[in-house]
């Protein structure tokens, strides 16, 4: 069946009161799997690492202008393009800065949208109709565009997609109650239109998707009253005469899905394969009225596959890329992973016949591990000594490394989470099994994340198996602030002479080895905005004792206050994604002593990385200096009261007070270089100096 895994946000949303969009105005495919540009509905384009849940790049256009088309990624050009104010289309790469001065040609007519795909041109659609390559638009910006609508024909939906060896731009219109479909060709140009049947009165569409299979464009449509059709076009069918009439366009009903009192209002559906459809803003079959569902439905036998509530009001926004749902609702932009297995009856029932170990050499799915791990519930008549030698671990491991070694990986991803859900369990329940290296192994594939088994990192601290957590740590994206602080509380509070037998992850060891053997070169020769500070203030107050205590105390700080694998355990949780009203509430469970060692370490490595002699190593798993001042910050609004009123961590707190005043200062110093350089840039040396001169260039 259909499945709808956990998913995780990739942005907040800010939408403005009472606006009934969510301000976004679309979602783009990137270079790969793992991008996407999403532009906002006035003046933002921002590109995201969909994994890391964190923006890449953003660029805005200036106060009085307003983006009026998402924007689109060019692979061949490794270029964004986006329309602004209806006729300007603008131009630029990723390592442009200021989106102004990228390049801007303005056309003759409103553009509708410009669109581009994998294996295609650029295109634009022009609001009258008019279809133009992006290359040959721009020769002559301001070329007379042509207009292929009625006077009150109106642009609603477009797309643009490439087939075997054609490029289509595909749009829909309306005109005082009728809709049409418009099949642009490009190369050779020809135009297609056809009429759509109409439905109950006074209906319109409130959604199109379209897909290309087996030399036939297929259109989705879904209408308020939970009817979604399918309309079917051969794009071998024959080039009309120019002046002919809006061919009829037959349809099929897809599904008729349940709408619940009155009619949809904002809702979307879209096509995920030839038999699923995601459905988006249509309420549950068996939940109440008011609630707002994403549903993934089978279109072969009419049956609901999987289902998730949406939190907040919904936009009847809905974009899928690479097995990924993109949904907007309330203040959230939501990533969604989906899993669509081949349809079939027993598969739409729920009743999928599991392959047999005499019908293939594969590992059988998840029936097999259940019979594997608790073979007890099957053969309930065996006395407890046979339960107790069934399914050892060493029989787990090697089923576990039968499953890996696996060529098809179509259902691996589903396995491999199936089988962690199992382990994880069955480890919580029985004290006697446990399976750290077969773990290990279903961490490394990448399949997993917290949602998927969320029993894993709860499992490892009780096991206290940190090498198993640290992996979770770094691999799963989806890890709750509860969680992260659960881990850091056990980190924090566990002894030096225990963490170090525990064996940890190579690079990040080898990072914190280099950091501490660089302790007393650092201390002697290195450099701290901090440091220097200090020095300023005390020379200012005359004080020589009082330089001799700080430098007494900088020696001091220069030393590691936990342990090397201790550290080591510390930096994962630095590393890990949070969201800071998540994560506060349970940073203030942690006890004062932890918070004030916590600290301490956080000093430490600020002032490591305030050395020119040690930077974070790439290649090597490490925290940033960013992340290390925002747990600073992070712990000192958490726990700001109870230190300010301890007497033996003042002069802590002076001290991360000086490394906040040396950031801002740091920071201010880099705004007037960069104004300075970008000055300097814009300089033209239009005078002949002749061969040889000397000039001298003040900054200030």
């Amino acid at each position: 069946m259909a499945a709808l895994y956990a998913g995780y946000t990739l942005r907040g949303l800010a939408p403005a009161q009472n606006r009934p969009n969510s301000g976004i105005q679309g979602v783009e495919a990137e270079r790969d799997s793992d991008h996407v540009v999403v532009t906002d509905s006035t003046r933002c384009v921002t590109l995201y690492k969909v994994s890391d849940q964190k923006p890449l790049s953003c660029w805005t256009v200036k106060q009085g202008h307003t983006l009026t088309g998402a924007a689109v990624y060019n692979a061949r050009t490794q270029e964004y393009v986006a329309v602004s104010d209806r006729k300007v289309i603008r131009i630029w790469k990723e390592d442009d800065i200021i989106l102004d001065k990228a390049f801007k040609a303005t056309v003759s007519s409103d553009v509708w949208r410009v669109h581009c795909v994998a294996g295609g041109d650029p295109v634009v659609l022009f609001h009258r109709g008019a279809v133009r390559l992006l290359d040959s638009l721009l020769s002559a910006p301001q070329q007379p565009i042509e207009e292929v609508l009625s006077p009150e024909e109106a642009i609603s939906w477009s797309t643009n997609i490439v087939t075997e060896s054609q490029q289509f731009v595909i749009f829909t219109t309306e005109q005082k109650g009728d809709h049409f479909l418009y099949l642009q060709r490009l190369n050779p140009n020809s135009l297609q239109r056809y009429h759509l049947e109409r439905e109950e009165p006074g209906l319109s569409p409130l959604s199109f998707s379209v897909s290309y299979r087996d030399k036939h464009i297929r259109l989705l449509y879904l209408y308020p009253n939970g009817h979604v059709y399918e309309s079917v076009v051969s794009v071998r069918a024959p080039v009309p005469e120019e002046g002919a009439q809006a061919l009829p366009l037959p349809r099929s009903l897809l599904l008729s899905l349940p709408v619940g009192e009155g009619l949809l209002q904002a809702a979307s559906a879209q096509e995920l394969d030839e038999a699923h459809v995601a459905v988006v803003g249509v309420p549950h079959p068996s939940a109440g009225s008011g609630k707002d569902f994403l549903c993934i439905w089978n279109t072969n036998f009419q049956t609901l596959q999987a289902g998730k509530e949406m939190a907040g009001k919904i936009y009847g926004q809905l974009w899928s890329f690479w097995n990924k749902l993109f949904i907007p609702h309330g203040k959230t932009f939501s990533v969604i992973p989906y899993d669509c297995p081949k349809s079939s009856l027993a598969s739409a029932l729920g009743k999928q016949r599991q392959v047999k170990k005499d019908e293939s050499k594969a590992p059988t799915s998840v029936p097999s591990w259940n019979t594997l791990l608790h073979e007890e519930k099957a053969h309930p008549s065996r006395t407890a000594e046979t339960r107790k030698t069934t399914a050892p671990v060493e029989e787990v491991q090697r089923e576990v490394q039968l499953l890996l070694s696996r060529t098809d990986t179509q259902d691996l991803q589903t396995s491999v989470g199936q089988l962690a859900s199992t382990l994880a369990s069955r480890s919580l329940n029985d004290p006697a099994f446990y399976t750290p290296s077969s773990l290990v192994q279903l961490v490394h594939t990448r399949y997993l994340c917290h949602s998927v088994c969320p029993d894993l990192v709860l499992l490892a601290l009780e096991r206290k198996d940190y090498f198993l957590c640290q992996l979770c740590l770094q691999f799963f994206p989806d890890i709750p602030e509860v969680v992260t602080c659960a881990c850091l509380k056990v980190f924090i509070s566990m002894s030096d002479v225990d963490a170090a037998k525990v064996n940890l992850e190579p690079d990040s060891v080898f990072f914190m080895e280099a950091l501490i053997a660089q302790e007393h070169e650092a201390g002697l020769n290195g450099f701290s905005l901090a440091d220097e500070e200090d020095r300023s203030d005390n020379l200012a107050e005359g004080g020589a004792t009082a330089q001799r205590d700080n430098e007494k105390a900088s020696a001091a700080e220069q030393m590691c206050p936990v342990g090397l694998h201790k550290a080591v355990l510390l930096n994962e949780i630095l590393q890990t994604a949070y969201f800071d009203s998540f994560l506060l509430p349970h940073l203030k469970d942690l006890s004062s002593q932890d918070v004030v060692l916590f600290l301490q370490y956080l000093q430490f490595v600020y002032l490591k990385f305030s050395h020119d002699a040690c930077k974070p190593t790439q290649g090597l798993r490490s925290p940033s200096l960013t992340q290390v001042m925002d747990w600073m910050g992070l712990l000192l609004d958490a726990h700001f009261t109870v230190l300010v009123m301890t007497p033996d961590v003042k002069d802590l707190l002076l001290n991360l007070h000086r490394f906040v005043k040396s950031q801002v200062r740091f920071v201010s110093e880099l705004g007037k270089i960069e104004g300075s350089l970008q000055e300097l840039d814009k300089m033209a040396l239009k005078r002949d100096v002749g061969q040889y001169s000397i000039e001298i260039i003040e900054l200030f």
